[in-house]
């Protein structure tokens, strides 16, 4: 037995075929009338989510641009990204130099604990994301912190080590309370399981590889959400979310273009799409031969047809990527720093550098034939899908290029040797977007930081500037060199840039679009602002 998803086919083993038979009389009935929100009344919502997260604990890297649900940064973001207050009473102030940084603590917040927030709570939690015995997967971004320090209960005052423009992004960073934590290995804490926080919504339950349980915090200062039940159901194959949102066990889940398609016109669902910063690429390996030059790495860029895998595998939900700075980011984007689809040129590229087509059509050099695998986690159908169209492209130039199912940990194993389907990506600031994942001092940083050993002294020279000065319009010009260098010098095949794209069943109003970073678990997405929904009853 076969069956048939948008974009997919699965075959079915004969024991499976009666569990899929009843799940597509569920479906079937499910879907042939408005479906009501979980709870009936639209106080509770149940999200099919595409990841679990490893902890809940800010410091070690959950949800480190806001909109957590649990925790509140001294900042957060409004729908179109304006930084506003949140943990902070203002707006942070700032010395004429860039360096040093202010922060007054909004009067009378308390943790879910009943414990006051203060500023000594806050010093906590940023000494904790730089201290190396933290080990957080974060502290490159907050490299510019010198010191912090409690001014009294109620301000406290950020040092920097050059004036770093972007901090005010970083101040949407979570804080946890320093009575919970302080004193103990942070790596393995009760904490990073049963956190305490200031937001909108508290963790009553978590059962690992299976759902997280949320229930509405009465005492939020922004007012209590009107949804107050949130159950989020991990499932991270892409098919199996599609199947459970048809049967009806999810109010909501992020799916694929193809996959969300077929619920456009389905009564009681909407589908919404997200522009995002979210990019999908190949890291190409340093060290692999058929990828160790700037001249091998361009006609790798140039034999993609970005555009096809735009209108094909995102069903036009999305835009060719050539750099990881978006189009979505207007103030920083250069439009013209591009790869365009040349299958000629590449291949005079590839003949200029001595690797010519064999026998078989694969191109060789010195006895070493052109391969370059292609690796992707085998639960993704998005990646799989832009594994098999590279790979198809660059075979049409000579290279033997092979898609290959893996766990994200396999293909940091091999990463030295394959190109791997990654993904990254925010639109605050062009620095936590590029800074370690391509800056020639995370070569060797191990991780997902630089993973293909990346070095060039143009790149770093535009990444430190853009750093490292306070002047709006001369990081504009860094950027835009940046953007200039790395076309001539690629270390990825950058792809696309998705749009991110949802079902949500009928039910609630309030929700508001956002341009969207990487990370749209639970976190981000159309719920990025669920406290703020309102039941449609």
């Amino acid at each position: 037995m076969t069956i048939q998803l948008p974009g997919v086919q699965i075959r079915l083993s004969r024991r499976q075929q009666a569990g899929w038979l009843l799940l597509a009389v569920t479906a079937t009935a499910a879907c042939s009338a408005p479906a009501a929100p979980a709870s009936g009344d639209g106080t509770s919502i149940v999200i099919g989510a595409a990841w679990e997260p490893e902890n809940l604990n800010p410091i070690l890297g959950y949800a480190p641009n806001g909109a957590s649900k649990i925790f509140d940064g001294l900042l957060d973001r409004d729908a179109d990204l304006t930084l506003r207050p949140a943990l902070a009473a203002t707006l942070p102030t700032v010395s004429a130099d860039g360096l040093t940084w202010t922060v007054d603590l909004r009067p009378g917040m308390q943790f879910s604990d009943g414990s006051p927030v203060t500023a000594e709570d806050v010093v906590f939690t940023y000494r904790s994301v730089v201290a190396p015995e933290s080990q957080s997967p974060i502290a490159a971004e907050f490299e510019a912190l010198e010191t912090v320090r409690a001014v009294d209960t109620d301000t406290v005052e950020f040092r920097l080590s050059f004036a770093y423009q972007p901090w005010a992004q970083r101040m949407a960073l979570g804080i946890v309370p320093r009575h919970a934590l302080a004193g103990q290995d942070i790596a393995t804490a009760e904490f990073n399981r049963k956190p305490i926080g200031t937001g909108p919504y508290q963790l009553v339950e978590w059962r690992a590889g299976e759902r997280m349980t949320l229930r509405a915090n009465r005492d939020y200062y922004r007012g209590a959400p009107e949804v107050t039940d949130v159950t989020v159901i991990f499932a991270t194959d892409d098919n199996v979310r599609a199947q459970r949102m048809a049967a009806g066990d999810f109010d909501a889940t992020a799916l694929p273009p193809r996959l969300a398609r077929s619920y456009e016109d389905r009564p009681g669902h909407q589908v919404i799409t997200n522009r995002s910063a979210d990019y999908r690429g190949m890291g190409l390996p340093w060290d692999l031969p058929i990828t160790s030059t700037p001249q091998l790495r361009r006609a790798v860029n140039l034999a993609i047809d970005r555009q096809a895998m735009v209108d094909t595998i995102l069903a036009g939900k999305g835009v060719p990527a050539a750099t990881p700075i978006s189009p979505a980011m207007t103030d920083w984007h250069d439009p013209t720093a591009t790869f365009a689809f040349d299958r000629a040129e590449a291949g005079r590229l590839l003949d200029a550098a001595g690797w010519l087509p064999g026998p078989d059509g694969v191109r060789g050099k010195d006895g070493v034939r052109a391969e370059l695998p292609v690796l992707y986690p085998g639960n993704d159908v998005l990646r799989k899908e832009l594994a098999i169209a590279a790979a198809s492209d660059l075979s049409a130039v000579g290279i033997s290029a092979r898609a290959e199912s893996a766990t994200f940990e396999q293909m940091l194993e091999r990463r030295t040797t394959t190109a791997g389907v990654w993904g990254g990506g925010d639109p605050y600031d062009p620095d936590s977007a590029i800074y370690s994942l391509l800056h020639s001092r995370y070569a060797d940083a191990g991780g997902y930081q630089n993973m293909g050993r990346y070095q060039n002294p143009a790149v770093d020279a535009a990444l430190d500037t853009g750093r490292r000065t306070a002047d709006t319009a001369e990081r504009r010009v860094a950027y835009r060199s940046f953007q200039q260098a790395y076309v001539a010098d690629p270390g990825w095949a950058f792809l696309v840039f998705l749009d991110h794209t949802y079902v949500l069943r009928d039910g609630w109003s309030g929700l508001q679009s956002q341009v969207e970073p990487h990370d749209h678990g639970l976190v981000h997405g159309p719920w990025w602002n669920l406290e703020q929904w309102t039941p449609v009853r």
